[in-house]
């Protein structure tokens, strides 16, 4: 009978590596706080130039978006509505993904060692079962 992987590694060694592996990452992601400090009047790109500072608010973002929009219900053949929209699109898209703030809880370094043994001891023991035993 083959093991995990079509070897004749351990079935046994796999599954343990990967609720180890499972439970290590769940408790690691479980561990991070994700913040936002995305609005409509915050700046979303900020940029210097010609002596002065400049920024472009989420809000601005979405004024050519929606001249873009205009021109494809007026044309939808029209190249400079499909720029517009989708460059103004894909700006705020970057906007928010890049306003995206995470951190690490605070824990005391047991939990931080046990969350590390049980992700990459199981990754290790996952990787372990692929491997052909010798017999």
């Amino acid at each position: 009978m083959k093991g995990a992987g079509g070897t004749s590694g351990g079935i046994g060694t796999f599954f343990i590596g990967l609720i180890m592996m499972i439970g290590g990452f769940y408790l690691l992601l479980n561990a991070i706080s994700v913040t936002s400090s995305f609005a409509f009047s915050r700046n979303l790109y900020r940029f210097s130039g010609m002596g002065g500072g400049y920024a472009i608010t989420s809000g601005m973002v979405m004024i050519p978006f929606m001249f873009g929009i205009g021109l494809i219900f007026y044309n939808s053949r029209n190249i400079i509505g499909w720029v517009l929209s989708l460059g103004s699109m894909t700006a705020l898209i970057f906007g928010v993904i890049s306003s995206i703030n995470f951190s690490f809880r605070s824990m005391s370094a047991f939990d931080l060692i046990v969350i590390l043994v049980l992700a990459i001891g199981g990754l290790g023991l996952v990787l372990k079962s692929f491997r052909a035993v010798s017999e």
